[in-house]
């Protein structure tokens, strides 16, 4: 899995990109066909936002979280990603 990290209005220092790398790492036990991850981490006025998208087999997967903390926002944004694959997991599994 490729992982493309950008930042807006931020530096990504090294400890984020290990940070953001080792979250979405974990991602892979739950669906195993993402094929490449494009990771964007904005800061505006007090909000640090994280988005990512997903690019699996069958389409891509968007999701967004913002915090007043990146780690939090990272936390919570592959949190949803989890939710968002499992979902997509079962409904490749239905049919």
């Amino acid at each position: 899995m490729q992982i493309n990290l950008t930042g807006h209005h931020i530096e990504i220092t090294p400890s984020l990109r290990e940070y953001v790398t080792t979250k979405f790492d974990k991602l892979e036990r739950f669906f195993d066909k993402i094929n490449n991850v494009h990771v964007v981490l904005n800061v505006e006025k007090l909000q640090q936002i994280a988005e990512a998208t997903l690019h699996i087999n069958a389409g891509e997967i968007h999701a967004r979280a913002d915090s007043e903390n990146m780690y939090a926002a990272i936390d919570q944004l592959t949190d949803k990603l989890v939710r968002q694959l499992n979902k997509h997991k079962d409904k490749l599994n239905s049919h």
